[in-house]
């Protein structure tokens, strides 16, 4: 796939405005898109969209494959007649600004189940074909899956590993069972994906229709808590007992003493090498279903990951090991074709890292806030791009320009004034930003939403190393103007990026 000079928005769908509590498919999705294509946009960048699992993050989702039914858009059901409109009415008074996880899930979870009733109810013979034929397209994990879900709800929230061991380790004759006498439970569940496949391809179509591409995220790791992991626990490292074995993490560095211990279980990847890598195909296949563009989260991982023993604490007692490398995309893109990658390759990166993403000629990606700490040689400074590069100003994990530069030494300050060469208004340190990606030579240039509306510390999505008030973040409507589309079109016009 080419990647025209283009530009565009990275928005998660859960900081959506409306009065549902968190961002859905709903009104509000297709008016952002109609905003990206006034603003001369051709791409909507988003975060993994799966069920999100510990912290509310989502990328800790508990399934690789499936959508997470709180961006499923109860508007759209009391459109379709199958939730009373004063069921919508009465929500809980939900921020604005913020999303209240525990409320919504508790409301939201509610109100779907009654739209699944009335569904088995109203829905004509057409609607029911369709349904069983998304069941039986994505059965291969939509069954375990759901089955999953009804399970850990059943148990609490509690994590499979800990369940009976007939379940853990899920022996036939348990599973048939259970699964007998909770049937209508996991037909709810496998309801809400079908809803919410539905409602992302009718808002796929209609970006498409617009000229906007949307950049999906693939995290190279899934939680341990996940169906993808209780379902083929012989592809990831766990014991006999759902147990872990080993974990993911990055080894210390300057950011930290300790290093990273993520705690995601890693692959047996000479088994699934044998497969020929079948659980990863189908799941960049099903992530194409949703997205034109795939965001590979730790690419490192590919080349080398960091392996540490569950045992230990920290990150700091682990060992490099060689990830599948060349021979894992060489077999995908045998079998499903050159692949639309980017290759999230931040931070200390090897040679062999860099050659791998180049042998596949997957883009790389600079972020503006880490590139004015040192010298002209920064590789994050927008002189020293290839074209084959998607530059950020700067990402879900990192503060908003606003409050980075608040945060800067004053050295660092300086060099970003000596950088652009001519008086910059600290006032407009965001716009100065936005400018420098889109005129860089970088192929595609991304910009948070809180970058363009100009916020500071309450426009963080993510502060990574923490676990609480991550993820919450929401805007509205009133915080836009005519401006702010009128510059991001003059800027694509200025610098070739209005591909539209």
């Amino acid at each position: 796939m080419m990647m025209k000079r283009s530009s565009g928005i990275l928005l998660h769908p859960s900081s959506l405005p409306n009065s549902e509590g968190i961002g859905t498919l709903g009104a509000s999705a297709y008016h952002f898109v109609d905003f990206l294509a006034t603003a001369k946009q051709s791409l909507w960048q988003i975060l993994p969209l799966g069920p999100t699992g510990y912290g509310n993050s989502p990328y800790q989702c508990t399934s690789a494959f499936a959508g997470n039914p709180l961006l499923i858009s109860l508007e759209k059901c009391v459109h379709d007649r199958y939730l009373p409109k004063e069921m919508l009415e009465n929500a809980p008074q939900f921020s604005k600004h913020t999303i209240d996880f525990e409320t919504l899930n508790a409301w939201k979870m509610r109100l779907l189940q009654s739209v699944f009733e009335e569904f088995q109810r109203k829905a004509t013979v057409e609607k029911q074909k369709q349904f069983d034929h998304f069941c039986q397209q994505h059965q291969f994990w939509l069954e375990d899956y759901a089955l999953y879900t009804a399970l850990k709800v059943d148990h609490e929230s509690q994590s499979w590993s800990e369940w009976s061991t007939p379940l853990r380790k899920r022996d036939p004759t348990a599973l048939q069972e259970w699964s007998s006498a909770h049937r209508t439970e996991i037909h709810f569940y496998r309801f809400l994906q079908f809803l919410f496949f539905e409602q992302w391809s009718s808002l796929k179509k209609y970006s498409h229709q617009k000229g906007i591409q949307i950049i999906g995220d693939i995290p190279i790791f899934v939680a341990h808590d996940s169906a993808d992991v209780w379902a083929n626990q012989q592809w990831f490292s766990v014991d006999e007992e759902g147990q872990l074995i080993t974990v993911a993490g990055v080894p210390p560095d300057y950011f930290s003493e300790t290093g990273q211990r993520w705690g995601n279980p890693l692959y047996r990847w000479e088994r699934l090498q044998q497969t020929n890598y079948q659980w990863w195909k189908q799941r960049i296949q099903g992530l194409l279903e949703l997205v034109d563009w795939m965001r590979i989260d730790h690419f490192r991982g590919f080349e080398k990951y960091w392996e540490i023993l569950a045992t230990e604490s920290t990150a700091i007692h682990g060992e490099w090991k060689l990830g599948p490398g060349v021979d894992f995309f060489n077999r995908i893109s045998q079998q499903l074709g050159k692949l639309p990658i980017i290759a999230e390759d931040l931070g200390l990166i090897t040679k062999e890292v860099h050659e791998l993403r180049n042998q596949f000629q997957f883009p790389g990606m600079r972020v503006l806030h880490f590139a004015f700490s040192d010298s002209a040689h920064n590789s994050y400074l927008p002189h020293n791009y290839d074209q084959n590069t998607v530059v950020y100003t700067g990402t879900h994990d990192n503060h908003t320009t606003r409050g980075w530069y608040q945060k800067l030494a004053e050295y660092e300050r300086q060099n970003i004034k000596n950088y652009f060469g001519t008086s910059i208004h600290e006032e407009n340190i965001s716009q100065h930003l936005i400018r420098l990606a889109f005129s860089s030579v970088a192929r595609w240039a991304i910009v948070p939403l809180q970058d363009l509306l100009d916020l500071g510390e309450e426009g963080v999505m993510n502060r990574p190393g923490t676990e609480d008030g991550n993820w919450e973040w929401r805007f509205t409507w009133d915080q836009f103007s005519n401006q702010q589309a009128t510059m991001l079109a003059r800027y694509s016009e200025i610098y070739g990026r209005n591909s539209n």
